[in-house]
């Protein structure tokens, strides 16, 4: 009896521990999604001046919350400048690979939470996403 009422009391209080334990980590962000429309068409810096080539890129911004849909809103064609100038100043090479379209993203997201800095006090951007991506050279 004495056992049982011990093994009862170490389960109840290994139980108020874990709930205690993983019942701080419960807390969620939610994040909220723009679409920078219509998707981004823009030239990037061919290998030679005779070659021409171009981007056609679908952007998704995360958002820290939905709080700052209306921002995103009123400032997409700010963002739609930075992003066509970020491409534009690209070599071909990096266009095309798959670790620069990485490091375009990269700078992407850290010119247009710059921005966001400048524009609204908070960085209010947490990611960008290429939804999709296409490039030509001629």
């Amino acid at each position: 009896m004495k056992k049982t009422k011990w093994l009862l009391a170490s389960l109840l209080t290994l139980l108020s521990f874990h709930s205690v334990v993983y019942g701080q980590e419960v807390v969620r962000k939610s994040y909220a999604y723009f679409s920078l429309e219509p998707a981004i068409v823009t030239n990037f810096l061919g290998s030679s001046a005779r070659k021409l080539g171009f981007v056609s890129v679908s952007i998704e911004l995360m958002l820290e919350g939905p709080n700052f849909l209306e921002a995103a809103e009123h400032h997409s064609p700010l963002m739609r400048a930075a992003t066509i100038e970020v491409f534009g100043s690209q070599p071909a090479e990096k266009v095309k690979s798959l670790t620069g379209r990485e490091d375009i993203r990269r700078i992407c997201l850290e010119k247009l939470q710059e921005l966001m800095i400048k524009e609204t006090g908070s960085e209010m951007i947490k990611d960008v996403i290429f939804t999709r991506y296409i490039y030509h050279q001629s």
